[in-house]
């Protein structure tokens, strides 16, 4: 029971992780909406999950490393979205190279933003049942 509800917890945190650094990634092709020569970038969400969620399957006593210097690299989402990250292919090319479709900034935003709170919904709920289940008589 303990492991099933770890492997749960494990699939929610990291897909949690990615949903908020790719909302991070998003808003900054939303900032930079209007900077010569900004590639917009974006990344195979379940893809990346997908290997994330192996990744930790294969080493699930994994060997924290320690942090001796606040140049070291801390391995979350951020390093493994730097790693998969792509660019967007523009439907509309501009005249100053800029590859941002707000249109579909907007889009993948708000689609972004409802599936991570789908997520926080999701597992409350998981946690709720799970109290109840507990203080049942």
């Amino acid at each position: 029971m303990a492991s099933k509800l770890d492997n749960t917890l494990n699939f929610h945190h990291q897909a949690l992780s990615l949903r908020a650094a790719r909302q991070e990634l998003l808003s900054g092709n939303v900032a930079n909406a209007d900077t010569p020569s900004f590639k917009a970038k974006d990344i195979d969400f379940s893809s990346v999950l997908q290997e994330k969620l192996t990744a930790n399957t294969d080493n699930i006593r994994k060997t924290e490393l320690k942090i001796t210097s606040p140049m070291h690299l801390n391995g979350s989402a951020e390093s493994i979205i730097n790693s998969n990250t792509l660019y967007r292919v523009p439907l509309q090319p501009s005249a100053d190279g800029n590859t941002v479709d707000m249109d579909v900034e907007r889009t993948r935003f708000a689609d972004n933003a409802v599936k991570y709170d789908a997520s926080i919904t999701f597992i409350s709920n998981q946690f709720r049942n799970l109290l109840a289940a507990i203080q049942e008589r």
